[in-house]
């Protein structure tokens, strides 16, 4: 049984961001916004990769993907000056950055959440690839219908009296709005000055048209996939889960916002789809 979840191979929506993030580097213009090309090299999907159609014609949501990467990227620079020693990734999936900002992990303790399998294939592909697993990496696997993330992630050595950053992207969408307001609790817990970033996804008739056919036939699929999307908020509904679950200093990142810092001077095209928000907030807890 070990052996089978080792080699489970990741959800099809962890290898396509991971690939949108390697064609970036590829495909568009530099500046690139993000290098990311370490997770093409542990899924070594076959030639020809780059012309799958939920790879070529999905320009828009490779622009949101880099975006979302960098974004939370610099959120963790920013804040390990100031002193920040944890990251938790919540639904890591293929991030990569312990792999490609060793510079700034090394200083950090690391911890990236997800499903079993998931996880257990990860930790097989770093070690054949050759990128090993350093010390301050810490894989915290977590069936989420029979454990509470966050006892797994206190059990995996992480502090709960020291502040962190928290990022979690691409998983509201599928979670009920009791399950994403019980998280963001979770988080509101956490030692004063830790900051979370998590993306939310906006409903329909908030997308800019050009975006609306690819919403649609990613929704089909979904639903097909035994997946479906459940969870969209317009952004005072995202403000108001913020201040439901005691979140301090909150305010939505639009894709306009994003726009405006990562793609305002660019030679080429390339412009994020509208569908994603970010909230970013803080903690304060007079308990710590």
């Amino acid at each position: 049984m070990e052996q089978a979840i080792q080699t489970t191979v990741p959800d099809d929506t962890a290898v396509r961001t991971a690939l949108w993030r390697a064609l970036h580097v590829q495909a568009d213009a530099a500046p690139h916004i993000i290098e990311d090309e370490v997770g093409l090299k542990l899924i070594a999907p076959p030639e020809g990769w780059q012309d799958r159609p939920d790879i070529k014609y999905t320009k828009r949501l490779r622009a949101s993907i880099v975006a979302r990467a960098r974004f939370i990227e610099d959120i963790i620079i920013e804040q390990s000056k100031q002193g920040m020693g944890q990251y938790v990734v919540l639904g890591a999936g293929l991030d990569t950055f312990a792999q490609r900002r060793p510079d700034i992990a090394s200083r950090l303790q690391v911890y990236e959440i997800d499903q079993p399998g998931m996880l257990s294939w990860k930790q097989q592909r770093l070690r054949e690839s050759g990128f090993g697993i350093p010390g301050y990496l810490h894989f915290v696997p977590v069936d989420f219908e029979n454990q509470s993330w966050f006892t797994q992630l206190m059990n995996a050595g992480f502090d709960a009296g020291k502040p962190a950053v928290v990022a979690c992207t691409g998983v509201t969408l599928y979670l009920t709005k009791e399950a994403i307001v019980s998280t963001l609790k979770q988080i509101a817990t956490l030692a004063t000055g830790s900051t979370l970033a998590i993306t939310f996804y906006l409903p329909m008739q908030l997308l800019d048209e050009e975006d609306l056919p690819m919403q649609e036939i990613a929704e089909k699929g979904a639903r097909a996939a035994g997946t479906p999307f459940i969870s969209f908020f317009t952004p005072d509904e995202i403000m108001d889960l913020a201040r439901e679950a005691g979140l301090k200093e909150a305010k939505t990142i639009s894709t306009q916002d994003m726009v405006q810092r990562y793609f305002a001077n660019r030679a080429d095209d390339l412009l994020p789809a509208s569908g994603e928000v970010f909230l970013l907030a803080k903690t304060f807890n007079n308990n710590r």
